[in-house]
């Protein structure tokens, strides 16, 4: 696997984030090194969603698990409960998720947007200003709006 260097969750362990997601009324399942990830779209290292679950690896990326967890935040709860794997197609919901986990990196010690924001970028992310920080402080507003609109941010 030639994946690039991000934060993994075994960098940073799993009481601080599994903390933050049952703050937000979601439980975080650790799955066994080699297991295949339930509910990831992506498969490999990649985290996986189904209803009020977050599916991680030790080898998961940070920004994966903050993604995904984002995706189930952002959804009303009647919405919440009938996810399993692909939790939107809306642009609006997306760009949403992306910005709440840049918010949420800061509840995790040594994480932070600032290494979050690099791990997107390292990863693939892809914004039209050309990289998640310009994206984040330039071109967010919408999302911005969007989580306000619901308590989020």
């Amino acid at each position: 696997m030639n994946s690039p260097a991000v934060l993994r969750l075994a960098d940073i362990g799993y009481a601080a984030p599994n903390a933050l997601l049952a703050r937000h009324g979601l439980a975080l399942h650790r799955v066994p090194s080699g297991e295949p990830i339930p509910g990831s779209y992506w498969g490999d290292e990649e985290a996986g969603i189904i209803g009020t679950a977050v599916y991680a690896r030790d080898d998961t990326p940070v920004h994966s698990l903050l993604h995904e967890t984002c995706h189930l935040l952002v959804l009303p709860p009647e919405r919440r409960a009938k996810v399993h794997t692909d939790a939107t197609d809306s642009v609006e919901e997306e760009d949403a998720a992306c910005y709440l986990q840049i918010l949420l990196a800061d509840a995790l010690p040594g994480v932070g947007r600032a290494r979050l924001m690099a791990d997107m970028d390292a990863w693939g992310y892809s914004f039209r200003l050309g990289s998640t920080r310009a994206w984040f402080e330039q071109d967010a507003g919408e999302a911005l709006a969007f989580l306000q609109a619901r308590g989020l941010a």
